[in-house]
């Protein structure tokens, strides 16, 4: 198996996206062998590559997020420019854009026009809120679309305010992980029909896709419950974050009956089985009774303990200690590419290992070697390039 190619050999994407979900996305169809290439404006280009601290001159940020990538630059407000873009089209098989609603059509690069050149082109648009809809024009961020969709609302503790996380719900999984979802599917279907298709993805439609057990909550009793009061959010004994002896956390999800019985029994506490889910006054005392417990001895100790033990509950780890985990080293997840330690391709394929031996691009360092795969010569780029279109 050692000669077979890449599963994604052979398709070619135009990532037109910036900053976080785009990038991210685009990276991951890198991985597995897809030609992405990067187009960029000849002035700021992506604005993640000055976000943060740096790494030489380009930021950490931009680096995880487009590794494997060929960068070009093209001014998309030029006639020249335009066209340029139209003929990297015909030969494409995907084109990811994060403009907002109206942005491409304006520029003469809509999806109309694309298909026009390449039927089987899928153009994927990733947006807060979509290509329609009464918010389709608005800015917003992660915050923004997990507050429309139910979610943050959830996060956090009974009696408290929602609660932020900086893993971002909502670029993550709507504008990252929705994308490659919906842009694959569209692949499949054009190499079945000849015909692409235009996927519209709003990360506030994934993120209230995936709010399950509220739904359920709702489908049953008409309101999710009070924030902090679920099964999932600290509401029952058996599931939550117990502070330790020298400030660390525990992770505790013995959710089953067998695990939370193991637990009882593990502390010495058995008389606590009976509070597994109990909710109300008798689950506050149980929570109560576990923290007193949890904060007797550090976090070490009890990791010591429960690594014997098999009833789901695990350190809350810094990323610092998770980049150390022995665990998650062992899977591979810890990879180091052009000098800058990032996370490997969180999917596992039979028969292929990523390659992960190319950093991220800088800024129009393939223009050339692009531009020359579409016929133009030393002196044609060389005027593309004195009249600022590249």
């Amino acid at each position: 198996m050692s000669g077979r190619p890449a599963p994604l050999a052979g398709l070619r994407v135009l990532d037109l996206t910036r900053l976080l979900p785009g990038p991210l996305a685009t990276q991951h169809l890198a991985d597995f062998g897809a030609e992405v290439i990067k187009i960029e404006d000849p002035g700021a280009g992506d604005y993640a590559r000055s976000m943060g601290a740096l790494h030489g001159d380009t930021s950490y940020f931009f680096r995880v997020v487009n590794r494997g990538k060929q960068s070009i630059r093209l001014d998309l407000k030029q006639d020249a420019g335009r066209e340029l873009l139209l003929r990297l089209a015909e030969s494409a098989d995907v084109l990811v854009e994060g403009f907002r609603p109206g942005v491409m059509d304006k520029l003469g690069l809509g999806y109309e026009v694309l298909a026009a050149r390449n039927p089987r082109l899928v153009m994927c648009s990733i947006t807060g809120y979509g290509q329609d809809g009464p918010y389709a024009q608005r800015a917003g961020h992660d915050i923004n679309y997990i507050g429309y969709a139910g979610v943050l609302d959830q996060i956090g503790r009974a009696g408290g305010p929602p609660a932020l996380s900086n893993l971002q719900i909502g670029d993550l999984l709507g504008g990252t992980l929705s994308a490659l979802f919906g842009l694959l599917v569209a692949v499949i279907d054009a190499r079945a029909s000849g015909q692409g298709r235009h996927v519209d993805v709003a990360m506030t439609d994934a993120t209230l896709a995936h709010a399950i057990f509220p739904l359920c909550e709702v489908l049953a009793h008409g309101a999710v419950r009070p924030r902090g009061e679920d099964l999932l959010d600290g509401g029952v004994p058996c599931y939550g974050v117990y502070e330790t002896a020298d400030g660390r956390h525990l992770a505790v999800g013995a959710l089953e009956e067998k695990f939370w019985f193991l637990l009882c029994d593990t502390l010495g506490r058995p008389d606590l089985r009976p509070a597994h889910l109990a909710t109300g006054e008798a689950g506050r005392r149980a929570r109560e009774e576990l923290g007193a417990i949890f904060r007797g001895r550090t976090l070490a100790d009890w990791v010591a303990v429960f690594d014997q033990v098999d009833c789901c509950v695990t350190p809350v780890l810094r990323m610092e200690e998770s980049l150390r985990d022995p665990h998650l080293r062992a899977r591979g997840m810890v990879a180091e590419v052009d000098g800058v330690r990032q996370f490997a391709p969180p999917v596992r394929l039979s028969g292929h290992v990523p390659a992960l031996s190319a950093g991220a691009p800088a800024a129009g360092q393939h223009t050339d070697e692009i531009l020359g795969g579409l016929g133009l010569d030393a002196g044609a780029i060389a005027a593309l390039r004195g009249q600022g279109v590249i």
